[in-house]
């Protein structure tokens, strides 16, 4: 099923979704591990990571074969800007997110695994196996400040993300979030 101005596709409901809720939860996750450094975390945290990217990466190519949806209505001049932006940096975030903490942690040392399947061999310190000699340290420190960096970003467009759903949906009523909740809308 193709994406119609009256409703959205299975496929696109779903992934806006998986990739949504899962980055929102991973941003709180890795703020809470930045800040108390609970360190028990990294794994899983590496692993839905991972997994996000698989799905953006997904989510990328079903919009490259299917286009952008068509809005309900035309918008204001700025509105038009304001949602091209914040999609694309929607979007973008979601595959450069992961691929950040994949250089981060595996140019690190720190290797990367999903959910126990090693993708990134860990580099531990013979001499102190509870430290990790990097593999790069520049493409470790890079993939660092581009994940924090855009971690803050991503933060920023999904309340704009989210203010302008509901503000189609309370001011508008035009259907904009039914319609990504899986609605037919006319």
């Amino acid at each position: 099923m193709k994406d119609t101005k009256q409703q959205l596709s299975p496929v696109t409901v779903a992934l806006h979704w998986i990739v949504a809720l899962l980055i929102i939860a991973l941003l709180c996750v890795g703020i809470y591990m930045s800040e108390t450094e609970t360190l028990d975390l990294y794994p899983l945290h590496k692993s839905f990571g991972v997994t996000v990217l698989m799905v953006a990466l997904i989510r990328v190519c079903w919009r490259l074969g299917n286009g952008w949806p068509e809005p309900i209505r035309e918008y204001l001049r700025h509105e038009q800007i304001l949602y091209r932006t914040i999609r694309w940096v929607l979007i973008v975030g979601s595959v450069l997110m992961p691929v950040s903490g994949v250089m981060m942690s595996g140019a690190g040392g720190y290797g990367v695994e999903l959910f126990g399947l090693e993708l990134i061999a860990a580099n531990p310190d013979p001499a102190d196996p509870e430290k990790f000699i990097a593999y790069n340290e520049t493409v470790a420190e890079l993939g660092h400040e581009i994940h924090e960096i855009l971690a803050w970003l991503l933060i920023l467009a999904i309340l704009l993300h989210a203010a302008g759903a509901w503000k189609h949906h309370l001011l508008d009523r035009d259907g904009t979030l039914r319609r990504m909740l899986g609605a037919r809308v006319e």
